[in-house]
């Protein structure tokens, strides 16, 4: 149960983070709201997912798949470059967050 209410912390990390590029620096009132509201969220369910995850194991867990999506949201939604290097950088962190569910197991 831990590991769905840490994803869904990484899912509305992602969300946080999108809608604080929207906000452009906390200067549009919805935008800004959301953000608030999805950092609440997600450091909640990071807060209850830790409470049986080792902390070390959630917190990269939760910041990799907040990393990887906000990188996903930039390429797909913001037109961000998708270059060979970032690319590559985003393989490594996901060959990470695989890495440390594993040894947690």
């Amino acid at each position: 149960m831990a590991w769905i209410v840490l994803f869904f912390a990484g899912i509305f990390e992602i969300v946080w983070a999108y809608s604080m590029k929207l906000s452009e620096g906390f200067t549009k009132l919805t935008p800004s709201v959301i953000t608030i509201f999805f950092m609440i969220l997600s450091f909640g369910l990071l807060a209850h997912a830790m409470k049986t995850l080792p902390l070390g194991t959630a917190y990269t867990v939760w910041t990799g798949i907040g990393a990887i999506g906000s990188f996903l949201v930039g390429i797909f939604v913001l037109g961000e470059p998708a270059s060979a290097m970032r690319m590559l950088a985003a393989v490594l962190i996901v060959s990470g967050l695989i890495l440390m569910k594993l040894s947690s197991s």
